[in-house]
């Protein structure tokens, strides 16, 4: 009978061990990492992490003041996936900083995306704090290390031409779309 238990035991352990887990896809977005880019990758190994891609780096002339850091990230047939801002900018070993979401296939774990509208930030995500510029609403949702913004001609008047009246997150309509989708990925180096 123990043998009995102990086969069935065996077989059990055997067979939850080769289940296939979820396999990672190329436009997951979770913390620390977006697809298979994470916050260890070097400016210098984006080849082998897109490698089915193309990049596209800022080229600055010599009478640009600073260094771009600016590094475009393409689908082989053109499409605009990702851009992406080394923390150094020219600098090969530097990491990435921050990260532009272009493409709406790049999705969080509830579905948030650059197609999103705010209604989707807002059911999910517990809204750090609400910036008012000249022209967009900033919404930080620090969870996720994260920033949206929604354009001014999305809110109500009171909203639209002053950056003197704090907004508020009943202030957005939900159905107020995600004009950019940003990842910050704070080094404390």
């Amino acid at each position: 009978m123990k043998s009995r238990i102990f086969q069935i035991l065996i077989i059990s352990v055997l067979f939850c061990g080769c289940q296939k887990e979820k396999k990672q896809s190329q436009f997951d977005i979770a913390i620390n990492r977006i697809g298979f880019l994470t916050t260890e990758i070097k400016v210098n190994q984006l080849d082998s992490v897109f490698a089915k891609d193309s990049i596209v780096k800022s080229i600055m002339s010599k009478s640009s003041l600073g260094g771009s850091n600016e590094i475009e990230i393409y689908e082989k047939g053109g499409a605009k996936l990702l851009i992406l801002e080394a923390k150094t900018p020219s600098d090969p070993t530097s990491t990435i900083e921050n990260i532009q979401i272009i493409d709406p296939r790049y999705k969080t774990g509830s579905g948030l995306s650059s197609g999103s509208i705010f209604k989707n930030i807002k059911e999910h995500y517990t809204i750090s704090k609400i910036n008012n510029t000249l022209s967009t609403a900033v919404i930080f949702v620090d969870s996720i290390q994260a920033y949206f913004t929604v354009d001014k001609k999305e809110l109500p008047k009171e909203f639209q031409h002053t950056t003197d009246i704090k907004i508020k997150a009943s202030d957005i309509p939900d159905s107020a779309k995600i004009k950019h989708f940003w990842i910050s990925w704070d080094h404390n180096d």
